[in-house]
């Protein structure tokens, strides 16, 4: 049977109903009705596997392609029911688009972008499904054992049908990075049938995950106005509203004063005054990476560094299925005040999944301290600060995780607040590295530390072998709640997904290891 409804937690914080329909599924905005919505009512998409098997009665295995990436030319295609994911033998088109009333909202101003964002988000929920063996059949290695058997890539074919026969669109897709294929060759097709030259594309699950979701996330324009600015999400959102009296969460503690540096919002979701990076059109803006140019710090040789994110800005948000909860990174803040969380989040208080004392926390060091340590729990000193860390600034956070004995026998930065705010401003005037808070569901759990291999003292050891665009992180695990081996193959993957994501360059992200790391 396909699988049953469900809802899709985008990194924005928006939510989609899939319902199985006829030969495929719906897929439902919930969020038509809210201020900051990014897709039409809903859309129709047709799901099914398909093999080219002369042995389709299910007596055999399929001839699979995983390997080849396109059919055999003398073999028939077979279609069935999707139940399960397939490797590589489901194909899927999106039929029909539902749009919202033109009372409410203006027509897309580019209905390519729309279509794509439509399919991103497709490829979102079906790239969640339960992950399909990986070994591929084929006829050399049928008398393999299953184990050693050739291992193939998860992927989903696009068909050129359904609201994709458009012209160009296939195309403009791939420009786009959404498909691809493996023939790429100029063809031999002529104007009338050179739509034959884009029939194989398809999907990969390892290319669709280096994929940023700012260039396929955006909003729709209010027909008359409207109460949100619609800002796209740039290479940086826009500036926050100084005093923004907007409702709060309910667990949201801690309102801090207007005048304070406030984040920006999860940028496709911005409700705030459009800022040098938003677009009228309520499309993303996207550039290629600037022309190299190279310099020299500390007598090593690199590329010159973009900016990183604002002090509070919030850069990376992503719906964890197994917590139930938004994984979120934000710039740290030298304001006295605490910074308002308006980033994507349950609201609900789902259970929490932490770890018991033995499981292991990991605790890094700064550059010019020795890195990472994985380490036992001991309770962390009281404090004279609140202890609902939603209420604290980020000095305040610094302070009680680094009076922690457990951090301070590996960062060595315990003491008087000030420490910790000298602390926090060689981070934030380091030219190779930005400091950062984790949080979830907006509660901070986390500092961490984001930089370039290269200009680090690690570039040292590693020589040559450190690349231009290669990134590491020193991480400390400051709440205990929020230890354990599955919270920390969560953030630690986002992170990295992250330094792949902003640049495709990246090519390596790194963790290491103190020598005295006995865990």
């Amino acid at each position: 049977m396909a699988p049953p409804s469900s809802v899709v937690h985008l990194p924005n914080g928006q939510t989609l109903t899939v319902v199985p329909v006829f030969g495929g599924f719906f897929f439902k905005a919930n969020d038509l009705n809210h201020n900051a919505n990014a897709f039409s009512a809903g859309w129709t998409v047709i799901l099914q596997t398909e093999d080219y098997s002369d042995d389709h009665e299910g007596n055999g295995p399929a001839r699979n392609v995983e390997l080849r990436g396109m059919p055999p030319r003398d073999s028939h295609r077979h279609i069935h029911p999707f139940k399960t994911p397939t490797l590589a033998n489901d194909a899927l088109f999106i039929s029909s688009i539902s749009n919202p009333s033109s009372n409410d909202f203006k027509a897309a101003a580019s209905p390519t972008r729309q279509i794509a964002m439509m399919l991103w988000a497709t490829l979102h929920w079906y790239f969640h499904q339960t992950e399909p063996k990986t070994q591929v059949h084929t006829e050399a290695a049928k008398n393999t054992p299953e184990v050693a058997k050739p291992r193939g890539e998860w992927r989903i074919n696009i068909k050129r049908e359904g609201v994709f026969r458009g012209r160009n669109l296939i195309q403009k897709l791939e420009r786009m990075g959404l498909i691809t294929s493996n023939d790429s060759a100029v063809g031999t097709y002529t104007e009338e049938n050179t739509a034959e030259g884009w029939s194989e594309m398809y999907t990969s699950r390892r290319t669709y995950w280096q994929l940023s979701a700012r260039l396929f996330l955006f909003t729709l324009s209010p027909a008359h106005g409207g109460s949100f600015a619609g800002s796209p999400y740039g290479s940086r959102p826009s500036s926050p509203v100084r005093g923004d009296h907007r409702p709060r969460s309910p667990h949201r503690a801690g309102s801090p004063d207007p005048t304070s540096p406030l984040p920006s919002p999860v940028p496709w979701t911005s409700t705030t005054a459009p800022g040098p990076f938003s677009s009228g059109s309520h499309l993303p803006t996207y550039f290629p990476p600037p022309p190299l140019q190279y310099t020299i710090s500390g007598g090593v040789r690199h590329p010159v560094r973009p900016k990183p994110p604002r002090q509070g800005e919030i850069f990376y948000t992503r719906f964890v299925q197994s917590v139930g909860q938004y994984l979120a990174f934000r710039v740290a803040s030298l304001s006295p005040k605490p910074v308002t969380y308006n980033g994507p989040t349950t609201l609900l208080h789902a259970p929490k999944h932490n770890a018991s004392p033995s499981l292991s926390s990991i605790s890094s060091l700064p550059a010019h301290l020795s890195p990472v340590s994985i380490t036992s729990v001991t309770p962390p000193t009281p404090g004279p600060e609140p202890e609902d860390t939603l209420a604290m600034s980020d000095l305040q956070l610094l302070h009680r995780w680094m009076n922690n004995p457990r951090v301070n026998k590996f960062w060595g930065c315990s003491g008087p607040q000030h420490i910790q705010e000298d602390f926090l401003k060689a981070g934030l005037t380091s030219n190779h590295s930005f400091p950062v808070i984790g949080l979830w569901d907006g509660k901070p759990f986390g500092y961490f530390e984001i930089y370039w291999i290269k200009e680090d003292p690690l570039g040292i050891y590693l020589g040559g072998e450190a690349g231009d665009y290669d990134r590491g992180f020193h991480v400390l695990i400051g709440e205990e709640e929020y230890r354990g081996k599955h919270r920390v193959d969560t953030w630690s993957t986002s992170i990295a997904h992250w330094c792949f994501v902003q640049d495709y360059r990246t090519n390596a992200v790194v963790l290491e290891p103190r020598v005295d790391n006995e865990k």
